[in-house]
């Protein structure tokens, strides 16, 4: 579509996308590296009180105050936390969840301007004819097959191991995984198994119809360790109840990692940002503004020209964007999902 064409399309004010990945919460079982496909308990929170030391950073009031400042160094550091570990007996976490891949990229879930909605369907529609997401299907599949989503899981343990199964109905499809043969950091890889896996999502994406996993990963961490499931975010802790200064999830008492944890993990394909070349950053989670909240940097900034919504906005009014890498990157944002509709203010 010639630029001056697409400029005529108006603005969606209404404009929103489901997600196509779609994770249920992963719960967190103890085994036995040798039995792990035989038996497994599933893993609960233990409270603790523990007597810490101040080791946190001190405002600069206190530090002008002699003697409070040295009562405030030389008190203990009281705490309630949840802590999560495997059983005296055990040497292995068991990490479970499912997840459904859907179609209909094409289709917004919610578009108010009949323009946009037919340019971007065209749009939207010739990617997947000429794709078929086979790029982003790959990436996915690394993600599954390397274990990205056990998170602080996956550091230090002697052997992982990821199972993946395709539940739907008909398929006996199944696959093995030695995630710690799979870089983290570059998604160059050839496994013929990934393949297998890549095209199964592939088609589900750009198909009709649904696919519907099932992964459990082990990984062997050592006898009674700590294991990580997700902490909730307590907006005032002051106000809580518990006074705990963490709180772990869990669902009807077992250990879990939240859905969210599981989804950022998987969509952490994006090496098509401008300084990924230049840091050691390396993948990182698809965002509008790529945006890593543990760095406290947004990689895809407005003023790079290089958000979401820069390249969207010409994208779905059928502009040629500069390179391929960035028709990837827009449409995995629209695989995430969301909000996306243009202000009438602007």
């Amino acid at each position: 579509m010639a630029k001056n064409e697409s400029q005529t399309i108006g603005k969606a004010s209404v404009l929103a996308f489901e997600k196509k990945l779609v994770s249920s919460d992963g719960y967190m079982y103890g085994t036995t590296w040798d039995k792990r496909s035989e038996k497994s308990t599933p893993l609960a929170l233990i409270e603790k009180s523990v007597r810490g030391t101040i080791s946190n950073r001190l405002p600069k009031a206190l530090k002008d105050d002699p003697a409070k400042l040295d009562v405030k160094v030389e008190s203990p550091n009281l705490q309630t936390v949840d802590v999560c570990a495997l059983a005296q007996d055990q040497d292995t976490l068991k990490l479970t969840f499912t997840l459904k891949v859907l179609s209909g990229v094409a289709k917004p879930s919610a578009c108010n301007n009949a323009d946009f909605h037919k340019s971007y369907s065209a749009v939207a529609k010739a990617y997947i004819e000429k794709y078929s997401f086979t790029e982003l299907a790959k990436r996915y599949a690394i993600n599954i097959a390397s274990g990205r989503f056990l998170w602080r899981n996956r550091v230090g343990a002697e052997n992982i191991e990821v199972c993946v199964k395709v539940l739907n109905s008909g398929s006996d499809l199944s696959w093995k995984f030695d995630a710690t043969k799979i870089s983290l950091r570059s998604f160059d890889n050839s496994d013929s198994k990934i393949n297998e896996l890549a095209d199964q999502i592939a088609s589900a994406l750009s198909g009709d119809r649904f696919l519907l996993l099932e992964i459990t990963a082990y990984a062997q961490v050592g006898k009674a360790q700590e294991v990580y499931p997700s902490e909730e975010l307590v907006m005032d802790k002051g106000n809580s109840k518990s006074k705990k200064s963490k709180i772990l999830y869990a669902v009807n008492d077992n250990a879990a990692m939240h859905s969210q944890k599981i989804g950022n993990a998987l969509r952490t394909i994006d090496t098509w940002y401008p300084a990924f070349s230049e840091n050691e950053t390396g993948p990182i989670a698809i965002e509008p503004y790529g945006a890593v909240t543990n760095l406290g940097v947004a990689y895809r900034n407005p003023k790079n020209k290089s958000d979401f919504y820069t390249l969207f906005d010409k994208y779905a009014r059928g502009e040629t964007l500069a390179n391929t890498d960035e028709e990837h990157y827009v449409m995995a944002v629209l695989v995430r999902g969301g909000v996306f509709g243009e202000s009438d203010k602007d």
